[in-house]
């Protein structure tokens, strides 16, 4: 038996690697216990993805409605399992800027103690077993904003001959930047993923990522960008735009092509790796571009007020570089851009979000 263990398997990278690794044939376990409906309320709740899951993959799947802080509940399962498991993908986390700012001390023991957690069992219990962690570009706190950006009328953008226009690389320092304090506690989990690949010699990787996204995403104000532009198309909601004219710059990336990057990982892991993980030039947009795309999709007008404010240490422009990865696992495409994440969101929600469908 080899068991794929997936914490923050209700989320949208957890629940497509779920699908992804049962379909390759392994046993998936997974913990989550809906943390994010406390983060973000109820409609950002994980548990119908939990129900759809259980119901889909049968046998296959087992769920642990376990919180990744508790040491003693996490230490149980990972001693139920012990070697039996094979790679552990590491999704679970507090994503918001905004919410961490309310309550640090849980976003910092989610973040920064969770992670912990997580490499401390498998360095206990199954050492050989690659860990796949999933990190943020936001470790690069704000410096992308001191790049020389150039408006154009729909967006920030980068000259052609600048050495980041095809994207962000991981040289970018992530020092002397202001992070936000979501920012800081996913930089603490992303050093000690490298540092238990480097001091312990385990398997693992830090995979940056832009804005993921898809129709498994639980969509909310405070995190989901192109699932909650759809849903407030779909719903008639007002969207808020902070600041930046509303042309900041997303790369963007569905859970399909980011779990198949997991794939080539888990076939063929490293130590401490570290890659930037995204739409890059293949698919990105700016906010502007997203609801002009929204309202062709659905043939509504987008309904949105600004604040001129933006986000503190949100980007500006963003846009990674994937160049390191496809050098190391060359035989991985990305198949999905914007257009076609968008359309695919509006379909699989147009039963929940067009009023009287």
């Amino acid at each position: 038996m080899t068991v794929a263990l997936v914490t923050g398997s209700g989320g949208l990278i957890g629940s497509e690697a779920v699908r992804h690794f049962a379909g390759l044939g392994l046993d998936v376990v997974g913990i989550d216990n809906d943390m994010r409906r406390k983060f973000f309320g109820a409609e950002a709740s994980t548990a119908w993805n939990v129900l759809r899951l259980t119901s889909d993959l049968g046998d296959a799947y087992t769920h642990h409605d376990v919180d990744i802080r508790d040491r003693d509940a996490l230490a149980e399962i990972f001693r139920r399992y012990g070697r039996d498991i094979g790679v552990v993908i590491h999704t679970a986390a507090q994503p918001s800027h905004d919410w961490a700012l309310r309550d640090p001390f849980t976003d910092f023991d989610v973040n920064a103690g969770g992670t912990l957690n997580v490499l401390q069992n498998v360095r206990e219990h199954c050492i050989d077993a690659p860990v796949i962690h999933c990190s943020t570009n936001k470790v690069y706190g704000d410096r992308p904003n001191s790049l020389p950006l150039v408006e154009q009328e729909t967006r920030w953008e980068l000259a052609v001959d600048h050495p980041y226009f095809d994207g962000i690389k991981e040289d970018m320092s992530i020092d002397g930047s202001l992070h936000s304090v979501f920012g800081a506690s996913k930089v603490a989990a992303d050093v000690m993923v490298q540092e238990y690949g480097r001091y312990f010699g385990m398997k693992t990787a830090c995979f940056r990522g832009g804005t993921l996204t898809g129709p498994a995403h639980s969509a909310t104000e405070l995190h989901g960008f192109l699932g909650y532009v759809m849903r407030c198309n779909m719903e008639h909601r007002t969207y808020k735009i902070f600041g930046y004219k509303g042309k900041m710059v997303r790369d963007a990336i569905h859970s399909h092509d980011v779990v198949a990057a997991f794939e080539a990982f888990f076939r063929n892991p490293r130590s401490a790796a570290v890659y930037n993980l995204g739409g890059g030039r293949h698919s990105n947009c700016s906010h502007l571009e997203a609801f002009a795309l929204a309202e062709q999709i659905s043939g509504q007008q987008m309904v949105t007020e600004y604040h001129e404010a933006n986000r503190v240490g949100d980007h500006q422009w963003w846009i990674g570089s994937n160049a390191a990865f496809q050098r190391d696992y060359p035989d991985w495409k990305q198949i999905y851009d914007v257009p076609m994440i968008l359309q695919e969101i509006y379909a699989a929600n147009v039963d929940k979000w067009v009023p009287g469908a």
